[in-house]
Formats: structure tokens, sequence, C-alpha cells
């Protein structure tokens, strides 16, 4: 596997469609940035989240999740409590090639606040809108700004594409659109 650079993230981008809305420089006034970097794309998050909480005293279960576990916030920025937990989805809408396979790491701006952000890989022939996983490790509030910068993506392409993508499989989470919560 090779790691892609700005050229190809661009090139795919703009006469492909892997990326849209697609921001083809790094963008940095006054935010926190997004767009093409050295060899990665600085994702942005939208301005939906759901902060979870413990108001219902509901058991997290993946095999059968209760949508009372969390809080729905439609803002500019979003407020997770002090070691908690919220998913969001990205403002970018993504189809991943068949041969090309994508990591999510996060930013430093919001690593060096205790903000961690997890997203499991983005396989290949993935598309969709990707589901953001933010964890507040601090023991106070953090602020989350929609519409900028959150994640890098790193894109990773293989020497042949595989047998089987993840378009072939079917997958559950295929064309989502919206903040998605867990399917079994």
């Amino acid at each position: 596997m090779t790691i892609r650079s700005d050229r190809w993230i661009r090139e795919m981008a703009q006469e492909h469609g892997m990326i849209e809305p697609f921001e083809a420089d790094q963008m940095r006034d006054g935010c926190i940035s997004y767009g093409v970097s050295s060899y990665g794309y600085d994702i942005r998050v939208a301005p939906e989240f759901k902060v979870f909480t413990n108001v219902h005293n509901v058991v997290v279960d993946p095999k059968e999740f209760d949508d009372r576990s969390f809080v729905d916030v439609e803002a500019d920025s979003c407020i997770i409590p002090p070691n908690s937990f919220a998913l969001a989805r990205t403002v970018e809408y993504f189809r991943v090639p068949r041969d090309v396979l994508v990591l999510c790491v996060g930013k430093s701006t919001y690593a060096r606040c205790g903000i961690i952000v997890n997203v499991t890989p983005l396989e290949p022939g993935w598309r969709g809108y990707l589901t953001l996983e933010i964890s507040n490790t601090t023991p106070l509030p953090a602020r989350i700004y929609a519409n900028e910068g959150i994640a890098q993506l790193l894109f990773f392409r293989g020497e042949e594409a595989p047998e089987v993508a993840y378009s072939d499989r079917g997958g559950k989470y295929q064309d989502q659109v919206g903040v998605t919560l867990p399917k079994l």
C-alpha cells in the first residue's frame, strides 16, 4: 500500500467525486483548518450532534441500541460534557475507490484539548457521510465547532483491488446520510 499525496487527492475529488464538497486547499482563516494537506484531507464536522446522556439511565448496547442514550443538538458548536461522548457526521460525502483504504486520525488542535476522534476505516467501495465518534477525555466541558476541521483522512492505495469490496458485501453502513447509530 502507498499513501497518496495532495495531487492524487485533488484529482480523485475533482475528476471522480471522491469527496463532495471538496476544498482543494487548506482553509484556516480564523477556524480549525480543513481541506487538502500534504498527504491527507482534513474533514469538517456538520452541525448535527448526538451527545450521550445518563438522564434515562439506559445501558448502551450495540445489539439493542436505545436512542434515549443521547440528546440531539443542531448548532454551530456543541458542548460535550466531561468524560462524555458524542456522535456527529462529516460535512463531506465520500466515494472510496475500490483499491483504496482510508484511515482517520485526530487533529492536533483537538487532541491537545483532550478530544479524541475515532472513526473506523473507510473500506474500499464505501460511500456516504462519515459518522464521527468524539470523546471528551477531560474532567471539563469541551466545545466542538461545526463546519470546521475535526480530523484528518489518510488515503492508502493498494497494489491491486480486493476480490470483495465493501460495496460488494452490501455493508450495513453503505450510503449513510445522517449521524448513523449502531446497526446489527
